[in-house]
């Protein structure tokens, strides 16, 4: 059975920093490509960032330069760090792995106040 499990969203003050946590099991972790999407109420899914199982990572342009995605394969976990925040940034994000298929987290709350 594949879990991936969200955790380290919460509220931060504008300019903060927080590190959200994925945790997968049940798949070969080093084979997928791992992700972030985020989610705001009434609207699309965006995606946030990407990372290859080569390490290749992708950004969307209106997180470049504030938020970094790292993966440690030893414990079978993506991060995202995400510095200076803005209340833009509030949403739901979503986790996501890929490789033959893809498989979704539950989501972890993020909330930005100006």
């Amino acid at each position: 059975q594949v879990q991936l499990v969200e955790s380290g969203g919460g509220l931060v003050q504008a300019g903060g920093s927080l590190r959200l946590s994925c945790a997968a099991s049940g798949i070969t972790f080093m084979f997928n490509m791992m992700g972030w999407y985020r989610q705001v109420p009434g609207k699309e899914r965006e995606m946030v960032a990407l990372i290859t199982s080569g390490g290749a990572t992708n950004y969307a342009n209106s997180v470049k330069g504030r938020f970094t995605i790292s993966r440690d394969n030893a414990k079978n976990t993506v991060y995202l760090q995400m510095n200076s925040l803005k209340p833009e940034d509030t949403a739901v994000y979503y986790c996501y792995s890929l490789q033959s298929q893809m498989y979704w987290g539950q989501g972890t709350q993020v909330t930005v106040s100006s």
